[in-house]
């Protein structure tokens, strides 16, 4: 089995602002949980003129210490990598505070299916939107848009370059894989926007979850084969009988705690719906957490 290098460890305080690089600072909030490891990690980009990376959750003492760390400076530009309720809902209030623009690939999808992680952020419509390639700066920094759908279809990370590192949102975070919820979640996107990243020259990412991860592309290939293993566990508890999605993630996700059960399940029907389009395996009707499955 493939080993992840993940890393729990991240030197913070809740509410300070912190600084991680010449260009970089971070505030972490305090939400932490299941599905954001100790909170999410606002980012800021530049000094006297910055941006703000996901302004995270609608938590008041959150946006009060950020808006407090950045007295004196103008917020110039939001970023928001997607549309989940630890990473968007902030923006409103920043933007309120600062009338800085937002910034994304778009609103959340409609109809994005139930709420299996965080949930999705309905109200958030970008000011600006960004597509693949675009760029966003300021005195001293430029930012890109890398368009990387799986995750959520609108999912963006952001590159640095003169740092040569990558924002790279739930995309890839330093402390656990992503959820790929169907519908919005879709595996063969993941895995493409995974090969994407493989293309990149990236020295270092900042997650939006868990500390840096200082050499990426061995965890990269290492997420890939991840999903590559969970798709063959899958195949394999077709062939020994299961045919339901609950008996699958008993199995394959032994020793998994019960709060995490719906989200693995959601994960094991985006393999199953790459393997039901692929023609590898068959259900009776449209592929769904009810569905039954066998092998084609």
């Amino acid at each position: 089995m493939v080993e992840i290098p993940f890393r729990r460890d991240l030197e913070f305080e809740y509410g300070r602002l912190q600084t991680v690089s010449p260009l970089i600072r971070r505030v972490v909030a305090r939400n932490p949980g299941p599905f954001t490891l100790h909170g999410t990690g606002t980012y800021v980009v530049g000094h006297d003129r910055v941006a703000v990376i996901d302004p995270g959750p609608a938590l008041p003492e959150h946006i009060d210490a950020l808006l407090h760390a950045l007295r004196g400076e103008t917020v110039e530009h939001i970023l928001v990598t997607h549309t989940h309720i630890d990473h968007s809902p902030a923006s409103a209030a920043v933007k309120r505070a600062t009338t800085a623009p937002t910034h994304g690939y778009g609103p959340h999808a409609a109809g994005a299916g139930p709420a299996v992680e965080e949930g999705g952020d309905r109200a958030f419509v970008p000011d600006r939107v960004l597509r693949d390639g675009d760029t966003v700066s300021g005195p001293g920094w430029h930012l890109t848009a890398v368009h990387t759908p799986g995750h959520t279809s609108n999912h963006l990370c952001f590159a640095l370059a003169e740092e040569s590192v990558l924002f790279s949102g739930d995309h890839v975070m330093g402390w656990s894989t992503s959820v790929i919820a169907p519908p919005d979640g879709n595996m063969r996107d993941y895995l493409r926007s995974l090969a994407k990243l493989l293309e990149r020259k990236d020295a270092k990412y900042w997650p939006t979850h868990g500390p840096a991860i200082a050499d990426p592309k061995p965890f990269v290939r290492a997420f890939i084969e991840h999903r590559r293993e969970r798709e063959a566990a899958i195949l394999h508890r077709l062939a020994e009988g299961d045919t339901d999605i609950p008996a699958m993630v008993r199995s394959i996700y032994v020793g998994l705690p019960q709060v995490l059960h719906g989200a693995a399940g959601r994960s094991v029907l985006a393999h199953l719906i790459e393997l039901v389009a692929d023609g590898r395996v068959e259900c009776e009707g449209p592929p769904t957490i009810a569905a039954r499955y066998r092998l084609k």
